[in-house]
């Protein structure tokens, strides 16, 4: 692919932008590259690796996915390198080696979101990966790749119209507007708007409760449901579709124009 990026294997992430720490039953990963929490290409694959070690350790039970400083969870992906790779024929390859698959699509151990700020991009599709979501009243949600000549490639289209109604969902995905906590709250798309500072006491709280339950009873129950909307198919669709948007030539003139701060001059090719 002529990429300079190599696959990370599993102990390989970059340990200095995603943290990880054991609470006892309860596994907090953390994105740390404030303050908006990029994500560099390797931590985008690294984040699902984490993820799985989290999941093979038998003494933990639930995972708290959360990010450093106020101001942003995540704005998503660093869109000059990322970009690039997802330029090239295959390029998504790199980022999915199995298209079937999105962000902690077979991680069967719950994880609770805490989103201390702006929610954005692929911040938004960790996080709809994620089983409950604990936001701080400050926070914002928005899907703004089509104002970029982009498409979020990341699982939104499959799993945002199954989480919430279908013309919130498509408004959010379409406009590439934002929309307050308040309003995440209200459509379902988050468990529980509260203080900042009260953020991780909550979904501590989340967590703790999950944890007191059978974990076997907790992982199947999980399971169930994901497995229930068969979803691989239309991760593999969706994939499809993204990759004839990032072969166009808006697709370049988008991100060109948000590296030097101008309005996208769209073509329509």
């Amino acid at each position: 692919m002529g990429t300079d990026y190599p696959l990370p294997d599993y102990n390989d992430y970059p340990k200095d932008e995603i943290l990880y720490e054991k609470h006892g039953e309860i596994a907090v990963v953390t994105l740390n590259t404030p303050p908006y929490n990029f994500m560099s290409p390797e931590a985008v694959v690294g984040i699902d690796a984490v993820m799985k070690i989290f999941d093979k350790d038998p003494d933990l039970r639930v995972a708290i996915l959360t990010a450093a400083g106020t101001k942003a969870f995540s704005a998503g992906g660093d869109l000059d390198k990322c970009g690039k790779i997802l330029g090239q024929t295959g390029g998504r390859d790199w980022f999915y080696p199995d298209q079937s698959k999105r962000f902690f699509s077979d991680i069967r151990k719950p994880i609770v979101c805490a989103v201390n700020g702006l929610c954005t991009a692929g911040g938004v599709e960790m996080m709809v990966g994620t089983d409950i979501r604990v936001a701080a009243e400050h926070a914002t949600f928005g899907l703004g790749e089509v104002k970029w000549g982009l498409v979020p490639g990341g699982g939104s289209h499959t799993r945002l119209p199954r989480q919430i109604p279908w013309a919130v969902a498509m408004e959010i995905l379409l406009t590439g507007e934002r929309i307050t906590a308040q309003r995440a709250y209200d459509i379902g798309l988050i468990n529980k708007v509260v203080p900042a500072d009260q953020l991780m006491d909550a979904a501590f709280a989340y967590a703790k409760a999950i944890a007191a339950n059978g974990p076997l009873a907790v992982r199947t129950a999980k399971e169930i449901v994901v497995r229930s909307f068969a979803l691989e198919p239309h991760f593999v669709y969706e994939g499809y579709m993204s990759d004839r948007i990032f072969g166009t030539e808006d697709s370049r003139e988008g991100p060109q124009a948000f590296l030097e701060k101008r309005k996208p001059v769209f073509k329509g090719r």
